[in-house]
């Protein structure tokens, strides 16, 4: 694949991202209001506690993983689901279909622009005001370059989850229930809601084996160097969790829509 078809579609979606920037902007805003939230009900936690560490995690170390979490969805987020849905509703999806570039990965590609407006508006944004009120609380080291490629897994294990879910809108148009179930169930077993330490036993234990835990909880703890990811052999087991299943979920993925693209029907067609 020609690099320039992929940097004119990231260019592209950088600027169609930059044409909404008042969402944006609504975005952060309903993002401060969760986390103002978010602060006021884990101080309630603490201070109910009686303790300053609850599972491994001090009252500053949750607030940070929250907050990091929360600009890090806001980063990753995908509308893949909701675009597929009309591309099929409006027939648009036959016109993408004929494109000179394999479905999937146009659509992966597409999406590029869209990551660097947000890193650049919120999530970078964030990380220096949360290393400005911690006073420096997150060590800078090797451990933001562990974290910038598990971010990276962690795009393609989310990017697959999505296809898998959007597949799903050649059998149905009807996908904002699904959708939502789908955001429910990655936000809360994947550690972006409460973070997993907090989890009961039994089930961060079957946590711990899905792909959801590789989208935010491992970034996260390979960042906040948490659960032994300060040393290599800590570190390797997390990116070859991420790596088995981004294999597995694009093998599955590909399969799933090669199979389902020839059953496709839209309006009027």
């Amino acid at each position: 694949m020609n690099p320039r078809k992929l940097l004119a579609l990231t260019r592209a979606g950088i600027m169609e991202s930059l044409q909404f920037r008042l969402g944006t902007f609504v975005t952060l805003f309903a993002n401060l209001i969760y986390l103002v939230l978010v602060y006021y009900l884990w101080k309630a936690i603490y201070a109910s506690s009686g303790v300053d560490v609850v599972n491994g995690m001090t009252f500053t170390d949750t607030m940070i993983y929250l907050i990091l979490a929360t600009s890090l969805f806001n980063f990753l987020e995908m509308f893949v689901v909701w675009d597929m849905s009309r591309s099929i509703q409006s027939g648009k999806i036959i016109l993408d279909l004929l494109k000179p570039m394999k479905f999937r990965r146009y659509t992966f590609w597409s999406y590029s622009g869209s990551h660097v407006v947000s890193f650049f508006l919120t999530f970078l944004p964030t990380f220096i005001v949360v290393m400005i009120i911690t006073h420096g609380a997150i060590h800078m080291g090797f451990n933001l370059i562990w974290f910038v490629i598990a971010t990276v897994f962690a795009l393609l294990i989310n990017f697959n989850i999505e296809m898998l879910v959007a597949t799903v809108c050649l059998y149905t148009e009807s996908t904002w229930g699904i959708n939502i179930v789908k955001e429910t169930i990655v936000l809360l077993l994947s550690g972006a809601s409460i973070p997993i330490a907090f989890f009961p036993d039994k089930l961060k234990t079957v946590v711990e084996y899905m792909p959801f835990r590789g989208v935010y909880d491992i970034p996260l703890t390979i960042l906040l160097q948490k659960n032994g990811s300060d040393t290599l052999e800590g570190l390797l087991p997390m990116f070859l969790f991420q790596i088995i299943w981004i294999v597995i979920l694009t093998a599955a993925g590909t399969l799933f829509w090669n199979y389902s693209v020839k059953k496709i029907t839209v309006n009027g067609g």
